[in-house]
């Protein structure tokens, strides 16, 4: 092949690449996010004593440990997206959310109770818990699976567990403007278990979808 061919071969190639990984994820997340806010305000709605609960500083701290969940998983998924990338130096931003809430529960302790301990961690809405951050959660963790597909991770198992997490946590953030029970105790234990599904089931699917 002569050198003006290959040039113009190599320049074609060059101008049908796709938009980069974090531009793909984004746009994927933005998109899909619509559609799991929708799902919560037509399946269950706002609390309706919201505007008081603004008052509540452990109720805005959910959002706090949820955002602190979602946005270091989202750069830990973009790190995973490279061929050459691994876990190793990153993990310690995915404690984020667990110093907040280590803060939070020992604040909650200091405070005068009204309720026992163990009325606090289980809440009226445990169930719900459960099973409403993971529904909430597929549109995103379809969106982040559509992004990283767009990358080489080279642990496609880890990459897809990462994504879990990044989707559960945005997903948590939407719960938590339904959710009643704003107690660290019951956030450390429903909303843990409820990402922790979602993780698991996004390693099921990146085993698959991302490996390349």
């Amino acid at each position: 092949m002569e050198t003006d061919q290959l040039i113009r071969t190599l320049a074609v190639d060059n101008g049908q690449r796709s938009l980069p990984v974090g531009i793909m994820l984004a746009l994927a997340l933005l998109a899909a996010t619509p559609l799991s806010t929708a799902m919560l305000l037509l399946g269950l709605g706002i609390r309706p004593d919201i505007m008081v609960a603004m008052r509540n500083p452990f109720f805005d701290l959910k959002f706090v440990v949820t955002l602190a969940l979602a946005i270091p998983a989202t750069v830990i998924s973009l790190h995973l997206s490279r061929p050459e990338a691994s876990l190793h130096g990153w993990v310690w931003l995915l404690l984020a959310p667990v110093l907040v809430l280590a803060g939070a529960i020992m604040s909650e302790m200091m405070l005068p109770q009204r309720l026992p301990m163990l009325a606090r961690l289980v809440g009226h809405n445990s169930m719900l818990c459960m099973s409403a951050i993971p529904i909430l959660s597929l549109p995103l963790l379809a969106a982040a699976m559509l992004g990283l597909r767009h990358g080489a991770p080279s642990r496609p198992a880890l990459a897809g567990a990462i994504a879990g997490l990044l989707s559960a946590g945005f997903a948590a953030t939407l719960y938590a403007a339904h959710c009643t029970d704003d107690s660290p105790l019951f956030v450390a234990t429903w909303y843990t278990i409820a990402v922790a599904g979602v993780a698991g089931l996004g390693a099921l699917i990146g085993a698959r979808v991302l490996r390349y």
